[in-house]
């Protein structure tokens, strides 16, 4: 990977978009603005069971950020999920179509405890915390986010990997009859990702089961996902069915899909241009202007010494 200064000559973001698609996100930036509400899909009903692990009043996270939330029907509308489409309005509207119940998760590999957890088996609602986190993507927007969870590391912990895991893998639910989006090679399916060991055991990386004091809606990845807050949104895999304790760096997704593109690390690190956009700067949506890209999306001082002595230009 190339680390250079943008050109004026070079390609903006608009140009790599499809011009529908930007079209519409331009749209919704003024609608958000001017303070209206798209009257499409709206919050799915959560199951019984997931609706009881969310507490009525969560305690703050130390690690949040005091930045002002992105709008909610923002957050929940216009978000990348390519199981249920490739428009950044898809998820919302064919939301129903991810079933959730009911829902496991199989452990595997290097660990003590194995086997096949529900969402309550893994997550302990007394230690589900409200933390606020900028979620940046790739795209060059980004948003903030109170999210509702617990810290990976803890139940990672519970499950007691053993000194030959050195990262986890995480997979995303294979349901191509339901979900539209598995029924195109886009992506070598089901999505998968992954994680150093001590990167998913540092204590800002949440496993996440709420959004806004309520239960994940399906269209952000209900009923469990993954928020890693100083990486490039896609490694925030959705939906997860499967972690896994493995020795080996795991393929990833996008990784595998495109490698000159996205790395494995995938950190979001301003200096390194992506081959068809600069990185350099970024849109909060809601806004109209634009912001520098902070290095670790503005988490360097919690997570620089995790890369200490690599070259981030190389380890992209």
């Amino acid at each position: 990977m190339l680390i250079r200064t943008p050109r004026a000559s070079d390609e903006k973001e608009f140009a790599v978009t499809p011009r529908k698609l930007y079209q519409q996100r331009r749209q919704f930036m003024k609608q958000c603005a001017a303070g209206a509400a798209w009257a499409t899909a709206g919050w799915l009903l959560p199951s019984e069971s997931s609706a009881s692990l969310i507490p009525s009043n969560p305690k703050r996270s130390p690690y949040s950020t005091t930045e002002e939330w992105t709008d909610k029907q923002a957050a929940t509308h216009y978000n990348n999920f390519y199981e249920l489409g490739y428009g950044k309005t898809d998820p919302s509207r064919r939301a129903h179509m991810l079933i959730t119940e009911p829902w496991t998760v199989t452990v595997e590999g290097h660990c003590e405890k194995p086997g096949t957890y529900s969402v309550e088996d893994l997550i302990r609602s007394e230690e589900i915390e409200e933390r606020i986190y900028r979620l940046r993507c790739v795209e060059a927007w980004s948003m903030v986010i109170p999210w509702l969870g617990v810290s990976l590391g803890s139940v990672l912990k519970r499950l007691q990997p053993t000194s030959q895991a050195r990262y986890v893998a995480f997979q995303t639910i294979m349901d191509p009859e339901n979900l539209p989006g598995q029924r195109r090679d886009v992506l070598d399916w089901p999505y998968v990702e992954g994680l150093r060991i001590d990167e998913a055991m540092h204590p800002l990386t949440l496993l996440t089961v709420g959004m806004y004091g309520k239960v994940l809606p399906n269209q952000n990845g209900a009923p469990i996902r993954i928020v890693v807050p100083w990486k490039y949104g896609f490694k925030s895999i959705k939906s997860i069915v499967r972690i896994r304790f493995v020795e080996e760096q795991p393929p990833t997704a996008w990784n595998r899909a495109t490698p000159h593109e996205y790395g494995f690390y995938s950190n979001v690190n301003p200096t390194v241009r992506h081959p068809r956009w600069s990185q350099r700067r970024e849109r909060r949506i809601g806004e109209f202007g634009k912001r520098p890209t902070l290095m670790f999306n503005g988490y360097e001082e919690e997570v620089a010494s995790l890369y200490a002595g690599m070259d981030l230009s190389k380890y992209f």
